[in-house]
């Protein structure tokens, strides 16, 4: 396992981040336990979770993610220096308003939130705490044309950086970042820590994947030159890209199949882009979650990759992937596969 510096921070995460939003809805405890004792027997280092876990979020789960995670590190609190821990705040979402009434990054709400977390993960800190998706009306979770403009919503960037800066000075945050952002929510953070003197986000966790390759478009290029770490979630298209779907080796307890609402990976041309990639990974003696990983895992842009699995069989796998070295004749391959049908699954 490779390691790389977190952004403009001296943390070096591995390349692979085990994923957690299984954990207490599709996993066990015991089976989250296991999944975790295995990533570090790898090298793996990072952990990512958050308070609305598991996933789909709904009010008997809320929170069972981040208890399980929490459980582990209380018997392993030897481990505690050498893990990165990541977690997130809720954004604004009537959805989820079972989680806090004023759901959002106001200081009164961050301090709860946090003040939460850091009891069901049992530790005085979290390494990385990330603010789940934007408190505005913009592109996220499978928007891809921005149409609309949200005039109702008031700038709370200051606010929420200024909350973040304080929960760093009290030691309950080592770094905070964002998620599910646009280049526009990037510039806009960077711009208020630089004119206050406050240190910029260190990451933003969005999907990227084979079939959602958005964060290229603006995002990818910031990331690298203002030295912002991106950490890549849902690799595998909510197992779309594993092929399991289109080979009938799915089972009904599958996330795509158990969860109707989570539609963002089961459209006509997802399916159809999935198949030629399939067909290629074949062709190159590849199995397609082998492909679709070291893909994702090569990109310049990706500090780390988050995975996420609901049996150790996929686990191990999705680990191993790693090990994968694409060539460049089949990296050219993806691309004609991208052109054809680019983005369907934003």
């Amino acid at each position: 396992m490779q390691f790389t510096a977190l952004g403009h921070s001296d943390i070096q995460v591995s390349k692979v981040c085990l994923g957690t939003m299984t954990f207490g809805e599709q996993n066990t405890e015991a089976e989250g336990h296991q999944q975790m004792d295995y990533a570090i027997s790898q090298g793996i280092n990072f952990i990512d979770t958050a308070e609305m876990y598991a996933v789909p979020g709904r009010a008997e789960t809320q929170g069972s993610t981040e208890s399980i995670v929490g459980t582990w590190l209380a018997k392993n609190k030897h481990l505690r220096h050498e893990i990165v821990l990541a977690s997130k705040a809720t954004g604004p979402s009537p959805i989820f308003n079972y989680i806090a009434p004023n759901l959002g990054f106001s200081k009164e709400r961050l301090n709860d939130a946090i003040a939460k977390s850091l009891h069901r993960l049992h530790t005085d800190y979290i390494d990385i705490y990330q603010l789940h998706w934007p408190e505005r009306n913009t592109n996220f979770f499978g928007k891809l044309g921005y149409t609309t403009h949200d005039n109702q919503w008031s700038d709370n960037f200051e606010e929420a950086i200024d909350t973040l800066e304080q929960l760093k000075a009290e030691g309950k945050i080592r770094h905070w970042g964002l998620s599910n952002e646009t280049p526009w929510g990037i510039m806009r953070t960077c711009g208020i820590a630089d004119k206050n003197q406050k240190d910029r986000p260190l990451s933003i966790q969005n999907p990227y994947n084979l079939l959602n390759r958005t964060f290229e478009i603006g995002l990818a290029e910031m990331v690298l030159r203002e030295n912002i770490a991106m950490l890549a979630y849902s690799p595998l298209g909510f197992g779309l890209l594993s092929g399991k779907f289109h080979t009938g080796t799915d089972t009904p307890n599958d996330r795509i199949n158990k969860f109707q609402r989570l539609s963002r990976y089961n459209g006509a041309l997802s399916k159809e882009a999935t198949q030629r990639y399939i067909t290629l990974a074949e062709s190159h003696g590849m199995t397609l979650t082998q492909m679709a990983l070291a893909y994702v895992y090569s990109r310049p842009f990706v500090t780390s990759t988050i995975i996420g699995a609901t049996n150790m069989n996929q686990l191990i796998e999705n680990i191993a992937a790693y090990n994968v070295t694409l060539t460049n004749e089949t990296i050219e391959e993806i691309e004609k596969i991208h052109l054809a049908i680019p983005n369907p699954a934003p």
